[in-house]
């Protein structure tokens, strides 16, 4: 007796108007939509979360167009089945047939893989349809990308996994009368646990009415929950969503933010993400963002990692929140990050430019005798510990200013303090004396 067909496979949409979320590539009057109406299907990449479609768009449009649907996974094919697909191409071609080729995966064929699509899509042997969960801008090769459009799947809201749910547990009422009722409760469970992916939901919802089947006549949020670990969060750590959990922590404490810090940071803990890794970035901001508004953001980003590496998680955990609260409520100011990388690029283009006599090093008579060290005034013996108008850059980059402080936390008594220095600079070079 074969396996049944699992329950995500049977309730796969079969035609546009029963698919859930995408409204931004499939309502009425968006392109693909359009496209697809006018039967002008292109070569194209489905760029989106596992569990948001792409397969079953796909299908659905070779469908629309009346081609054959032939379907090949990166993960397992080689030279040889790419070759079969395209003589099976060939031979539809001749009978004036369209075919679809779906390659789920795409990202994890080679170059060379990827390059032997190229002549197929070009002369109109097959349409090509790719897959992927990776950004097709650093995983496809330039040849290949060029030919193709890209089309970004978003994850399920929860309202369409909530319908994709209800519409299964309507079909399954149908198929068997002795099915459990699924509660709202439960239903609110799967969802949440689901994260955007119908694949998991549905995977979830038939494990819970295949455990539950005789045992009891309504599956509530406790049956599901004891299914899980925790939420079912994912975080491919080569992936995008790696690295956009991260910019969403930097960008919500750059935008001084420390609920919405939390809430990254939380989503990160729980998907997976290596806490040093996060210790690390949060040290990052703590200079980038934070800078000399509040010197402290350092100490305390620092003391989280320590931390962090003395306790491990979960209690670890804690002290890196704490780091990122703290960092979000800082006055904020990247001014030294600003004034460093004005000063690399000079240094990039000025590698040669001389160290004025005056501060050259003096350790022997020949240096001394060379004018090293000559005219140099120090500046604890000046008025205010300061050389008033002495000159620190080479000649070709006098007058150069890096460090803008801003007018915020203790940048503000900084910015204070050089404006009083460069006065007495002023003063001291003549710049102030009326003709």
């Amino acid at each position: 007796m074969s396996a049944p067909t699992p329950l995500a496979d049977r309730m796969r949409p079969r035609r546009l108007e029963e698919v859930c979320g995408q409204r931004h590539l499939l309502a009425d009057g968006k392109p693909l939509r359009a496209a697809l109406c006018g039967g002008h299907l292109y070569s194209m990449v489905l760029w989106g979360p596992p569990g948001s479609g792409k397969t079953t768009l796909a299908r659905i449009f070779a469908d629309v167009m009346r081609a054959e649907f032939l379907q090949l996974s990166a993960i397992s094919s080689g030279v040889k089945d790419i070759r079969a697909a395209v003589d099976v191409a060939r031979a539809n071609r001749e009978q004036g047939r369209a075919t679809v080729l779906f390659v789920d995966e795409v990202h994890r064929f080679n170059k060379s893989q990827q390059d032997g699509f190229l002549p197929h899509i070009e002369d109109g042997t097959l349409v090509f349809i790719g897959a992927t969960t990776e950004n097709p801008a650093f995983e496809l090769n330039n040849a290949l990308l060029s030919r193709l459009r890209v089309h970004v799947l978003k994850p399920l809201a929860g309202a369409d996994i909530r319908a994709i749910l209800s519409r299964a547990v309507d079909a399954l009422a149908e198929e068997s009368a002795g099915m459990p009722r699924v509660d709202d409760a439960a239903m609110d469970a799967l969802t949440i646990t689901a994260a955007g992916d119908a694949r998991v939901a549905l995977n979830l919802l038939e494990t819970a009415l295949q455990m539950q089947r005789g045992k009891t006549e309504t599956i509530g949020a406790a049956e599901v929950q004891a299914m899980v670990d925790g939420p079912g969060a994912r975080l491919d750590k080569q992936g995008d969503l790696y690295y956009d959990q991260i910019s969403a922590l930097h960008k919500s404490i750059r935008g001084s933010s420390p609920d919405a810090a939390l809430y990254w940071l939380s989503r990160m803990l729980q998907g997976g993400m290596p806490p040093m890794y996060i210790a690390r970035r949060l040290l990052r901001m703590a200079s980038e963002d934070v800078g000399n508004a509040d010197p402290r953001a350092l100490e305390v980003a620092l003391g989280a990692w320590d931390v962090y590496e003395r306790l491990g998680t979960p209690e670890g955990e804690l002290a890196l929140a704490q780091a990122a609260v703290y960092l979000a409520c800082c006055a904020k100011s990247n001014a030294v990050y600003q004034a460093f990388g004005a000063a690399w690029k000079d240094a990039e283009q000025s590698p040669g430019a001389a160290v004025p006599a005056h501060l050259r090093n003096a350790p022997t008579r020949l240096a001394k005798s060379m004018g090293h060290g000559a005219d140099y005034r120090y500046a604890h013996n000046e008025e205010h510990g300061y050389s008033a108008g002495q000159e620190y850059f080479p000649r070709e980059l006098g007058g150069r200013r890096y460090y803008k402080p801003v007018d915020r936390g203790l940048e503000s008594r900084i910015r204070e303090r050089l404006q009083f220095f460069a006065e007495l600079d002023r003063k001291a070079r003549g710049y102030n004396r009326r003709p």
